[in-house]
């Protein structure tokens, strides 16, 4: 009969060769690492105990999430209203003889600016008028019409001197100088800018509806004190009543 020493002894030989373990264990041989994402691992510390040389090398391709694109405004564009003429001594009157129309008085020599930002349309650079013609286009002498980025046409006369670089076709911003308040043409010997506000019917040569088909003293008030009002609703019900005749 063997004896029980001999029997311990293969009883402990015989679980070294089957690797033996407690009842419920896995093989240490079949254990497969988990492994977690770069970004959870950074979240919990805990997560990524795997060693670097058990671990097979993982790249990230996460996709940025894309950047939302802003929405298309649709808030109109302001325009910005400068009153004519810079000076500190001047006045205007509320209305004009056979047409709508201002005459804004000033010493001669003070600059008359662009009502807003605009194209340049016409520019009279001679005094040509002679007293006691019909009316006609000559009335102005030196003068320069713009058509503001609102659509209008802003027209100013009897000017003493213009820019040099005020010509049709360019771009002038609101408050840039266009020239000087003067007396040429048929203004009566009397220093003052003639003012006129009008749809561009012709943009060029209609004279009677570019010297003035809208009474302007109301955004004149406006412009003098900062304002924004705007002749834009008025000169369009003009055109559509009148159908841009003078």
């Amino acid at each position: 009969m063997l004896s029980l020493r001999f029997l311990s002894a293969l009883t402990v030989a015989a679980c070294s060769l089957a690797a033996c373990g407690s009842p419920g264990d896995s093989p240490s041989a079949s254990v497969t690492p988990e492994f977690v994402v770069p970004s959870q691992a950074a979240a919990d510390p805990a997560a990524g105990a795997a060693s670097p040389e058990n671990a097979p090398a993982v790249t990230a391709s996460a996709t940025p999430a894309p950047t939302p694109s802003k929405a298309p405004s649709s808030a109109p564009v302001r325009v910005k209203y400068v009153f004519p003429v810079k000076a500190s001594n001047v006045a205007f009157h509320p209305t004009h003889s056979k047409y709508p129309a201002t005459d804004i008085f000033a010493d001669c020599g003070e600059p008359a600016v662009a009502t807003t930002s605009g194209v340049v349309l016409e520019v009279s650079r001679k005094d040509a008028y002679v007293k006691g013609q019909p009316d006609g286009p000559l009335n102005g002498g030196l003068s320069v019409s713009i058509l503001g980025d609102d659509g209008v046409r802003y027209y100013g006369s009897h000017l003493s001197r213009i820019e040099s670089g005020i010509k049709a076709g360019v771009r002038v911003e609101a408050g840039a100088r266009l020239g000087d308040v003067g007396r040429t043409g048929n203004a009566n010997g009397v220093c003052h800018l003639h003012y006129g506000i009008s749809p561009p019917c012709a943009r060029t040569g209609d004279w009677k509806v570019r010297r003035g088909v809208v009474w302007p003293a109301t955004y004149l008030t406006s412009w003098r004190k900062k304002g924004g009002k705007s002749p834009v609703s008025a000169v369009a019900a003009w055109k559509k009543t009148h159908d841009c005749k003078a």
